[in-house]
C-alpha cells in the first residue's frame, strides 16, 4: 500500500485529502507544519508528499527544499498543494525541488493523476 505524507496546518484540508486518498487505497501519514513534515519524511520515507505552502514556522517551500536536497529523502516526490496560484509561486516551488504544483481546491481526478505520475517517474 503506497504511503502519502500530508503536510498541512489545516485540519480541514488534511481531512479532505485523507478521505480521497484512503478511498484510493493509500496509507496516510500527517504532519501539521513544515518542520514536522521534514522530520516525518526522514523517519517514515513515504512514497509521496503533499505539501502546503503557507504554514507557521518552516513554510512549504523551505520544507520542500530540505526534503528534495537531503540524501535520505531526495528520491521522494513532493507535490506542492496550495492556494498560492501565481506563476512565480509555481516556478519557485519547482526550483525548491517540487515534482509538481497543484492549486487548492484540487480536483480529485487531477490529484490522483498527479500522484500516480510522480510516483511512476
Amino acid at each position: 500500500m503506497p504511503r502519502v505524507l500530508i503536510v498541512d496546518d489545516s485540519p480541514t484540508e488534511t481531512y479532505k485529502f485523507k478521505e480521497i486518498l484512503e478511498k484510493h487505497g493509500f496509507e496516510i501519514i500527517t504532519a501539521e507544519n513544515g518542520a514536522d513534515g521534514v522530520s516525518v519524511a526522514r523517519q517514515e520515507l513515504p512514497d509521496v508528499v503533499l505539501m502546503d505552502v503557507v504554514m507557521p514556522g518552516l513554510n512549504g517551500f523551505q520544507a520542500t527544499r530540505q526534503i528534495s536536497k537531503n540524501e535520505e529523502t531526495k528520491h521522494i516526490p513532493v507535490i506542492i498543494v496550495t492556494t498560492k496560484d501565481q506563476e512565480t509561486d509555481k516556478v519557485w516551488g519547482r526550483r525548491q525541488g517540487a515534482s509538481d504544483y497543484l492549486t487548492k481546491p484540487v480536483d480529485e481526478a487531477k490529484l490522483m493523476e498527479t500522484i500516480k505520475r510522480v510516483m511512476d517517474a
